[in-house]
């Protein structure tokens, strides 16, 4: 059987990344990352801050503005309600990722095939899956970084173009560290550069040493620049915010130095294949490029290593682990293509029969069993559902028949295709598991706002959802156990449960009326992800004595 029409291997991975990246993008809720990432690029646009960025109206310079400039550039096109826009940059930049991996191991490994396999393990991975359709800022920096990675290979690999290829690798560098400032130099480029000297060995190393000091000089300047200048017109600010980024580096999610040595677990549908994949000694002698594979596999592990060293740690910090890790797995799906189909012992079977036969049994089963879990939020995404649960069910009988003939690059390329069905006819659904009926945005403040003609202030601290919603600044009462009091007589108060105690001991001489509350929480109350900061109580707060009482 032909597993695949006659297509150029980029125009596959060009069509995968299309629905994986691109398709429904405004499906989802606005996560809290995004909400600060969108606001600030909101204020850019609507209060000037180019440069001396701010959130809430607060200065910002946590991370550099290249993707803020990028998205709000975006929004000044498209509208800045218009959510699809707001994400799109980071889909470009998950298309950017991706394209660049499938041409630096194509390099690597002067296979075509192999490229591709690579390229849509990655694509399907999931943190870079949640990363490409967010419109968070990982994404931007470890795309650059990728570039300038495949620049510096090429460099260091090839005699011809050295200064085209130093200036274009010192551009992305500067794009990555202008995105989130050292974070993929650390995390990508750093284990990168320790496994290419110990796997290839720097040759001919005099001759690249001038060209070596224009990339750090350019790269320097480029990276460098934004953060002088916001030190240089705003030094108290970027000063209080350094201490606080610095502490929670130290003292802020801190975990033991294991905690990442699941991270194989983050690729998603790939997890038992890139546990195998990081079996050095099994797999070493079976792949057919051991150089490359040695290299892929130190690469992975030197990232995880170097990021285990540093106290703060997330889970999503593990994205830039998955890049080198995709080319890793590859390996060993390659392997598999190959030799499954000669394959007898247990031990090296069932693990593939049991990986790829439980995404098999999940397409064959979701018919009943997704409608059983989703039948009460399907009102008006029933065509979704049934496209999804007949293409699921036809992918997942086809990954059964070929797996049961052992015919492993038929079995790959559905999986691939049951992941993009999913992300393609499944996300409409994804508002049929976010029903909150007590649902009230803050955007309807601005409404009661218009009839009462009150400014209305946070109690202390804000959300950033809230706040996009809101479509404005809003300013709290309370900063740094400081309490700035209201000059209006009467005024509204917005607040969380767990500021109400403090909250009226600090207003003895006001008469406090209950208004209203705006819950942004997609689950309803009472549910286990309903969370207290996504909703705010409305007080009207009134100065005794006064007119306004």
């Amino acid at each position: 059987m032909k597993t695949m029409p006659k297509l150029p291997p980029i125009a596959w991975l060009i069509l995968a990344c299309l629905s994986i990246f691109f398709t429904h993008l405004d499906a989802l809720h606005i996560n809290i990352m995004e909400a600060r990432n969108f606001i600030t690029a909101r204020e850019m646009i609507m209060d000037n801050h180019w440069i001396l960025t701010t959130l809430n109206a607060e200065p910002r310079y946590q991370k550099p503005s290249l993707p803020t400039w990028i998205t709000a550039c975006f929004a000044m096109v498209f509208g800045l309600k218009n959510l699809i826009a707001l994400r799109l940059p980071a889909a470009i930049m998950g298309l950017l990722l991706i394209f660049t991996s499938y041409k630096f191991i194509e390099r690597l490994t002067q296979r075509t095939s192999f490229a591709l396999i690579s390229a849509l393990i990655a694509a399907t991975s999931f943190y870079i899956v949640s990363a490409g359709r967010d419109a968070n800022w990982d994404i931007f920096t470890h795309a650059f970084m990728l570039v300038c990675i495949y620049q510096l290979y090429m460099f260091f690999t090839l005699e011809e173009k050295t200064y085209q290829r130093v200036l274009i690798a010192a551009l992305f560098f500067g794009c990555s560290f202008m995105s989130k400032g050292p974070v993929s130099f650390y995390a990508l480029l750093l284990p990168f550069l320790i496994s290419f000297g110990i796997v290839y060995k720097y040759k001919n190393f005099r001759i690249k040493i001038i060209p070596l000091i224009v990339f750090f000089v350019i790269s320097l300047l480029l990276s460098a620049w934004w953060h002088w200048y916001t030190y240089t017109f705003d030094p108290e600010a970027v000063s209080e915010i350094t201490k606080r980024e610095t502490s929670n580096w130290t003292g802020y999610n801190v975990r033991p130095f294991y905690y990442y040595w699941s991270f194989f677990t983050q690729s998603g549908v790939w997890t038992l294949p890139a546990f195998v994949a990081l079996l050095y000694p099994y797999l070493k002698d079976r792949v057919f490029n051991k150089k490359a594979y040695q290299f892929t596999f130190l690469w992975t592990i030197i990232s995880v290593v170097l990021l285990s060293i540093i106290p703060e740690k997330k889970s999503r910090y593990l994205l830039p682990v998955l890049i080198p890790m995709a080319m890793n797995t590859a390996f060993y799906i390659e392997y598999l293509i190959r030799h499954f189909h000669k394959l007898t012992d247990k031990k090296e079977t069932i693990p593939v029969y049991f990986n790829f036969g439980l995404i098999a049994l999940i397409g064959v089963a979701f018919p009943i069993g997704g409608y059983l879990f989703l039948k009460e939020g399907l009102t008006g995404t029933w065509v979704w559902f049934i496209l999804l649960a007949l293409v699921l069910f036809s992918v997942g009988i086809l990954i059964f028949r070929y797996l049961f003939k052992k015919k492993m690059q038929a079995v790959f390329y559905l999986t691939i295709v049951f992941i993009a069905s999913i992300l393609t006819f499944g996300m409409p659904m994804a508002k049929a598991l976010t029903v909150n009926p007590e649902y009230k945005g803050l955007s309807e403040l601005n409404n009661w706002q218009e009839q009462t003609k009150l400014d209305v202030y946070e109690y202390n601290g804000f959300t950033p959802e809230l706040i996009w919603d809101y479509g404005k600044p809003i300013p709290s009462i309370v900063k740094n156990d400081k309490v700035y009091m209201p000059k209006e007589a009467q005024f509204g108060l917005l607040i969380t449960e767990s500021q109400l105690p403090k909250f009226r001991k600090t207003f003895p001489n006001y008469t406090i009326e209950k208004q209203t509350r705006y819950d942004m929480n997609p689950k309803a109350p009472g549910q286990r992800s309903h969370r207290p900061r996504l909703w705010r109580d409305l007080f009207i707060l009134t100065r005794k004595g006064t007119s306004a009482e």
